[in-house]
């Protein structure tokens, strides 16, 4: 999987309507909404997270809601890495790999045969947009609903302008910091971030 640079940052999003009303505005076109299952795999010395790196399964499920139609079903294997040194403190800003792999294939057992363990867990709704060529994910997580922005630097900071945010709201932390960030206020021993049944 040959990798490509992924500059991105998270706004926080308070009013789901209205940003929707305003998505709309700036006529971001609207790819649907899914469910997604994600799992973090490391080598049982946690070799992956060590090295700042990522190994993910991705699994996508429709899920149209009210006022979003629902998107496609799938399946991604993404690896992430640091891009090096010259990252600009304001994004974050990673190389990423990543394959749509088969829905109808045991990955927790394939996995586990290259020696490799399952660990975080997490859920969210995600809804993608493009305007542009920027790409636009509304995450609704169990710790609350983001923006993700990804694109050039110059484009991120143009429509995160159109939409009322300043530099001072972009959040660079992964899901699992947010999440952790959460629980630790909450007085609880962060595991998986998933949605209650």
């Amino acid at each position: 999987m040959p990798s490509r640079p992924e500059t991105e940052i998270k706004l926080p999003v308070k009013n789901l309507p209205a940003l929707l009303e305003r998505l709309r505005q700036l006529r971001a076109r609207c790819q649907g909404r899914v469910r997604e299952e994600n799992t973090l795999f490391d080598t049982p010395g946690h070799d992956i997270r060590l090295r700042h790196r990522l190994l993910r399964l991705r699994r996508e499920t429709p899920a149209r809601s009210a006022l979003i139609p629902a998107g496609p079903a799938g399946a991604w294997l993404t690896s992430k890495r640091p891009a090096g040194s010259s990252a600009s403190a304001r994004y974050k800003q990673t190389l990423e790999s990543d394959t749509s792999v088969s829905l109808h294939i045991d990955w927790l057992a394939r996995f586990g045969a290259l020696g490799f363990l399952p660990g975080f867990r997490y859920e969210k709704f995600r809804t993608r947009f493009r305007l542009g060529s920027l790409h636009l994910d509304l995450d609704e997580t169990p710790v609350g609903n983001f923006l993700e922005l990804e694109g050039s630097p110059r484009e991120i900071d143009r429509t995160a302008r159109a939409l009322g945010y300043t530099p001072a709201d972009y959040i660079r932390a992964t899901y699992w910091e947010l999440y952790a960030a959460d629980a630790r206020r909450r007085g609880k021993t962060p595991r998986h971030m998933l949605f209650r049944a």
